[in-house]
C-alpha cells in the first residue's frame, strides 16, 4: 500500500531539535537561545529557516521573541506564563497514553542502564555522574533541578556505554521532563530524589550492578507514582 508522505521541512526539524533543547533544560527557562545567525551557521540552513523554526515555537508558547538592546529568543518560564502554562497541560492531556508508554518502558531501561554503568563505567563518566548528584542535591529552583536531575541520568547513560540504551534514556527523559515540569515545585521531592540518587552513585561507585539496577528501579517506581498522580488530576 503506498501512501504519500510529505517529506518534512527544514524549519521543522530545526524545531524540533530546539524543542528538545529546551525540554532536556540544556536551555533552561529565562535563558535566550543562540542568535538567528548562529543557530543557521550551526544547522546548516538560512537564516529565514530559524526565523520560521522559530514562529513554530512562539506558537507553542515555547518561547518568545523580543525586541531591542537587550531583545532576543527566550525560553518562557511556566511561572510567568500562565498562557505558556496552559498549553503545557494541554499537551500533557494529549500526549497521555504516549507518557504512560514512557513510564512503563523506562522501569526496564533505566535500571539496566544503571546495572550496565556500575559494570563498565571509566572514572571520568563517575566523576560525571558524582558531580550531576552533587549538584542536584545543591539546588533549589525548580527549573535548575530539572536540569541537573536530567544530566544525571544521562550521564549514568552514556556511561553505559550502550548507544541504543542512551538514546531510549534520551527519549524517555523527553516525553517525561513536560510531566515534570507540570509537577508543582516541591523541597520534599528534591530531597528524596537527592537522596535516592546518591544510593544510585554509591552503587555505581562501589561497581555493584545488582545494587545499582535495585537502586534506580526504586527510583523510577517511586516517580512514576508521582506521574500517574498527575494525569489523574488532569
Amino acid at each position: 500500500m503506498n501512501e504519500h508522505v510529505r517529506p518534512r521541512r527544514a524549519h521543522e526539524s530545526v524545531a524540533d531539535e530546539i524543542r528538545r533543547r529546551i525540554s532536556l533544560r540544556l536551555v533552561k527557562a529565562g535563558e535566550s537561545l543562540p542568535s538567528d545567525r548562529e543557530l543557521a551557521e550551526e544547522f546548516g540552513v538560512g537564516r529565514a529557516t530559524v526565523q520560521a523554526a522559530i514562529r513554530v515555537l512562539e506558537a507553542e508558547r515555547l518561547v518568545v521573541t523580543k525586541r531591542g538592546r537587550h531583545g532576543g529568543t527566550f525560553v518562557l518560564s511556566l511561572a510567568d506564563d500562565r498562557v505558556a502554562r496552559d498549553y503545557l497541560l494541554a499537551r500533557l492531556r494529549e500526549n497521555e497514553a504516549e507518557i504512560v508508554d514512557a513510564v512503563a518502558f523506562r522501569a526496564i531501561v533505566e535500571p539496566q542502564a544503571a546495572a550496565l554503568a556500575a559494570g563498565v563505567r571509566t572514572a571520568e563518566e563517575l566523576a560525571e555522574i558524582t558531580a550531576a548528584a552533587d549538584s542536584v542535591a545543591t539546588v533549589e529552583d525548580d527549573a535548575t533541578f530539572t536540569a541537573r536531575d536530567n544530566a544525571f541520568h544521562l550521564a549514568i547513560a552514556g556511561a553505559s556505554h550502550n548507544a541504543m540504551v542512551r538514546d531510549a534514556v534520551v527519549r524517555v527523559r523527553l516525553v517525561l521532563n513536560d510531566v515534570l515540569q507540570a509537577r508543582p515545585a516541591s523541597p520534599v521531592w528534591q530531597q528524596r530524589t537527592a537522596l535516592e540518587h546518591q544510593a544510585i552513585l554509591d552503587a555505581i561507585t562501589a561497581g555493584d550492578p545488582a545494587a545499582a539496577e535495585a537502586a534506580m528501579r526504586a527510583h523510577v517506581s517511586w516517580t512514576a507514582e508521582n506521574v500517574r498522580d498527575l494525569l489523574r488530576e488532569l
